[in-house]
């Protein structure tokens, strides 16, 4: 799946749902998307893969430490700092100069997960000065999306779809007939190791 795709099929929402005919395609494939979007909001991150490399900017946290986005693979990896505060990111740093993680792709004894620390090692300091000081080029996003999230996606998707049936919109929970996943305990239960601080861009 690509950036911005949801994350998880019609086919799958439908059997959810227990719909076998395609009325209702166009207004499913939308509570999809919204859904899709709610758990971006709420994790700060996107699950999908960019598919292809791209350059993005960002303040580092500390003078030993940068958080960026998630990205699965080294493959066109190019870590790059602003030494004179310029806007030139005239320094390229080698695979020594930096460490990624979460180390082995895992957390809390689960495989799979992508990187989104930097942290700098040897004689190497991220610079800080009035523009962000490091650019990074990588493919962003996840290898695959995680099934947690799919179901918190089918969840949200299916309830929104459901609202349509209740009086006024409302069903008993979510604020003006929009469903939130705070308004879910299970999906928030489902997302909760998946949420994060969103990173300082530039």
């Amino acid at each position: 799946m690509a950036l911005g795709d949801p994350y998880a099929q019609l086919s799958e929402l439908k059997n959810r749902l227990g719909i076998t005919d395609a009325i209702h395609d166009e207004d499913l494939t939308e509570k999809l998307a919204g859904a899709s979007r709610e758990v971006e909001d709420h994790t700060s991150r996107q699950f999908n893969d960019a598919g292809e490399v791209s350059a993005r900017v960002y303040v580092p946290t500390s003078r030993c430490l940068a958080e960026v986005d998630d990205f699965h693979t080294i493959a066109g990896l190019i870590i790059e700092t602003d030494e004179s505060d310029t806007g030139s990111y005239d320094l390229t740093w080698a695979t020594t100069d930096y460490q990624l993680e979460p180390l082995n792709g895992i957390v809390d004894g689960q495989i799979g997960w992508p990187f989104y620390d930097i942290k700098a090692v040897a004689s190497k300091y991220f610079p800080f000065g009035r523009r962000a000081g490091l650019r990074v080029t990588a493919q962003w996003g996840w290898a695959s999306v995680p099934d947690p999230v799919k179901d918190a996606t089918l969840i949200l998707a299916a309830e929104s779809f459901k609202l349509r049936e209740a009086p006024f919109g409302v069903a008993g929970f979510g604020e003006f007939g929009v469903v939130r996943v705070r308004d879910m305990p299970l999906v928030g239960r489902k997302l909760r190791k998946y949420v994060r601080e969103p990173v300082l861009v530039g």
